[in-house]
């Protein structure tokens, strides 16, 4: 079986003026999940995240590179079937649009009639207590049901990091365009990177 998603030398690159461009942003990335899980995405501001759940979802053009939802490239989907594949929740719970120069008709369909890889931007994990453990149900419904659950999380607090540890079973990390796809908790908490992003959460942790 195809992977749930693959994402396959992605890039993209963002360059500023217009008689001598230069390049202000790459993001890379290139892993794969092959079944459905709950991961879990940290990473500091301006590091790449949204715009890499943008390219997962189809609502923005990789410069090179490809995404796939079990074998099919979300890019070659038809823009009003793409949210079928994968979907991506803002703070507000919008859903962004699509847009596409090439007319949907000459567009692959979809082949699904409900998302595969939900994608959760910043999920309000500082709300109340019972709000909080209706999400996480939530979250493990679709998992059961068997989606793939991305959560992109700022902590600033160290319950949130005991939430991630409880739910998630993988993680990505991204930082400065670099995307590093990371197998468990402990291996995430090992990784310097990660370990220096969160250094005052940790710091309390081990008081």
């Amino acid at each position: 079986m195809e992977p749930m998603l693959q994402v396959k030398s992605l890039t993209k690159v963002y360059r500023r003026g217009l008689l001598n461009p230069r390049e202000t942003f790459r993001l890379e990335a290139d892993f794969a999940i092959e079944e459905p899980a709950i991961v879990g995405m940290m990473g500091p501001n301006g590091s790449g995240k949204t715009t890499l759940f943008e390219l997962i979802t189809g609502s923005n053009s990789p410069t090179s590179g490809s995404v796939t939802v079990r074998g099919r490239d979300i890019h070659r989907v038809r823009t009003d079937e793409r949210d079928r594949l994968a979907i991506h929740y803002h703070q507000s719970y919008q859903v962004r649009s699509f847009r596409s120069l090439k007319p949907n008709a000459l567009m692959e369909r979809a082949g699904s009639d409900y998302p595969l890889v939900h994608l959760f931007d910043e999920p309000q994990f500082n709300t109340q207590d019972g709000y909080i453990g209706f999400m996480l149900d939530f979250f493990r419904k679709l998992r059961r049901e068997g989606r793939l659950v991305f959560l992109c999380v700022h902590p600033n607090e160290r319950f949130h990091l005991e939430i991630m540890k409880e739910i998630c079973e993988r993680f990505v990390f991204v930082q400065r365009g670099s995307v590093t796809p990371i197998a468990d908790y402990d291996s995430l908490i090992a990784h310097e990177p990660c370990r220096a992003y969160l250094a005052d959460l940790l710091t309390e942790r081990a008081a």
